[in-house]
């Protein structure tokens, strides 16, 4: 999902082959840029807390946590090898390890089996129901690089693709969906639109350039403008939520916190230059945290009857 914008490094050329490869593919799954995993993990925690009632089993969290990290870079491993013929063309992708050559599409695809395998295989020690909705995220995960080319809105899919999190975290601890795990997976992908509407605003005239689709052209000048909607949307969302749950102030303490970076985020992208984008994407992963950290709080503060 994420990363800087390519640089060289002088003292790659001076590795042994085989620390070079692990370094590819290091960079592969973006193990050196983990704000995707982050951006995934934040909702999976918001989704725990609120099904394990401020207490969740740690194993269960722990199960998510590592899930997390090797379905974000599974994601990446899928994207990379969608994305390889066009990566080259666009100037912050331009150094990834599929479009330089430095790893074959067939490791790619490998790469990305053994980890939504090895992400499987975490997902076994739970409950049958919550086996059977780890399908629908690897499925989601697999579709989602390949949408770019057909619709302008591949950003929803992604959003459901790290939305899936909220009702596995559910029927994991609770084995049932409720309505509350519905309102936090529209949050998640509301969410997604946001901040990945911020990270294609990065690319847009390259992607406009090699006839990739997304929100950021769809919504053209208008784009602000839809980001802070979408925004008041997600709070509203997220407030609902807790009420369903009967969560109290430091709940709403932490969306005021968040509704302040979101703030910050509409200000960094007034001018939509491309590293004022990437800044504001950045950001929202403090916002994940500032929500979490209020719903943490809340929850030992006033614990759930």
């Amino acid at each position: 999902m994420s990363e800087q914008f390519p640089r060289i490094d002088a003292l790659a050329a001076q590795q042994p082959p085989w620390r070079r490869r692990l370094r590819n593919y290091w960079k592969l799954v973006r193990a050196d840029r983990p704000i995707g995993i982050f951006l995934l993990l934040w909702p999976a925690l918001w989704a725990l807390w609120f099904a394990g009632s401020g207490h969740p089993l740690w194993w269960v969290v722990l199960i998510f946590v590592l899930g997390t990290a090797l379905m974000r870079s599974a994601g990446c491993a899928i994207n990379d090898f969608a994305d390889r013929h066009v990566d080259g063309r666009v100037e912050r992708t331009a150094g990834r390890p599929l479009a330089t050559g430095a790893i074959r599409p067939r490791e790619a695809l490998a790469v990305f089996a053994v980890l939504s395998l090895a992400a499987f295989g975490l997902v076994l020690f739970l409950n049958r129901l919550t086996i059977l909705n780890s399908f629908v995220a690897v499925a989601l995960a697999a579709v989602y690089p390949f949408m770019k080319r057909y619709t302008h809105l591949p950003q929803v899919v992604l959003g459901m693709a790290f939305g899936w999190a909220v009702p596995m975290a559910f029927t994991a601890l609770q084995q049932q969906i409720p309505p509350l795990a519905w309102v936090l997976f529209a949050a998640t992908v509301t969410w997604a639109l946001i901040y990945d509407t911020m990270y294609a605003m990065v690319d847009r005239e390259d992607d406009l350039e090699v006839g990739i689709k997304s929100t950021a052209i769809l919504f053209g000048r208008a784009d602000r403008l839809i980001i802070g909607v979408l925004q008041l949307l997600m709070l509203g969302l997220l407030w609902y939520a807790g009420e369903m749950a009967g969560r109290g102030l430091w709940w709403q303490l932490g969306l005021l916190a968040g509704a302040v970076l979101f703030a910050w985020q509409q200000y960094l992208i007034r001018h939509r230059e491309r590293k004022s984008c990437f800044r504001a994407f950045l950001n929202n992963n403090w916002f994940g945290l500032v929500v979490f950290a209020g719903l943490f709080v809340d929850y030992l503060v006033t614990p759930a009857r």
